[in-house]
């Protein structure tokens, strides 16, 4: 599809804000100074409400009844996608933020693995040159991770976690195309609140740090979730994916210059063998003019 296409730079730049909104994402859970559980109970909180009244006052309830109308696989997407968003804060708080989104990064490997599986999609032979190169990138971060001051094998598995959660949610609405899920994520999100409620201490937030709730949940976290339920429509799945790296490039950087965080030299090789190899592969997909899409195209 050519650049002069109107749509196609609507949907790159909506897309690539929409990433950008979400490299602080990791960022807002280190600048809050409590437990991981509260980290992810506000979080859940947050983004279920402010997503949740957006889609009401924009397409009404009738956009909630036609998604869950298409019946399971809209739950287990809804619960993945709650579940994984809540995995991921705390994961953050168990490892280094590097770590954290280096790992996520091979999320669309282990897409496209559950859907060969449940779905019978099949695996081109770029994907499973890619999915052989990959897990050496994370083998060498979650090796690193006991070199590493704020890294953990803990919180390097927990990653693993998300990726794995996220990734059965994405198969599920691959199932219900064209079905938008994009309603199931506020009600996967509270659900997830509710979960979280007898873990966390809600009223532990120191009161310098508030900002940081709202903004982590109610500002970058909403704004990502819309913009990158909008973008990606317009753009060839390989695309979309080269964008979301921005983030796997960006947060480990803004974290370091913000909180000091360093990833490590470990983490950093790991990390561009994964980057690079994800790199080239949805360049060649590009170039070969592949449209395997995993929609919505979004991260937790």
């Amino acid at each position: 599809m050519s650049t002069s296409n109107p749509d196609h730079i609507k949907g790159l730049l909506i897309t690539a804000l929409g990433v950008l909104f979400i490299v602080p994402d990791s960022l807002m859970v280190r600048l809050i100074d409590t437990d991981g559980a509260t980290v992810a109970f506000w979080k859940s909180l947050v983004v279920g409400l402010v997503t949740g009244l957006a889609i009401l006052i924009w397409q009404g309830p009738r956009a909630f009844r036609t998604t869950f109308g298409a019946g399971w696989p809209v739950w287990i997407y809804a619960i993945c996608a709650g579940a994984s968003g809540a995995l991921f804060v705390i994961a953050v708080a168990h490892t280094s933020i590097a770590n954290v989104v280096f790992i996520i990064a091979a999320m669309p490997l282990v897409s496209a693995l559950f859907s060969r599986i449940a779905l019978g999609e099949r695996l081109s032979r770029r994907t499973a040159i890619t999915m052989a190169v990959v897990p050496v990138g994370i083998g060498l971060i979650a090796f690193g991770s006991g070199e590493t001051e704020g890294a953990s094998l803990t919180g390097d598995l927990i990653a693993l976690g998300v990726v794995c959660v996220f990734s059965l949610g994405l198969t599920a609405a691959r199932s219900v195309r064209p079905v938008s899920v994009v309603p199931a994520i506020p009600a996967g999100m509270l659900l997830w609140a509710l979960i979280l409620l007898p873990f966390a201490d809600p009223m532990s937030v120191p009161p310098g740090d508030w900002i940081w709730v709202a903004l982590h949940g109610g500002f970058f976290i909403a704004m990502s979730t819309a913009l990158l339920a909008i973008g990606p429509r317009f753009l060839p799945s390989a695309e979309v994916a080269l964008l979301m790296l921005i983030e796997s490039v960006l947060a480990p950087i803004l974290a370091w210059v913000v909180v000091d965080e360093d990833p490590g030299l470990y983490a950093l090789v790991g990390g561009a063998i994964v980057i690079v190899t994800l790199g080239i592969s949805n360049l060649v997909a590009l170039v070969q003019g592949r449209r395997v899409a995993v929609r919505p195209a979004m991260r937790p």
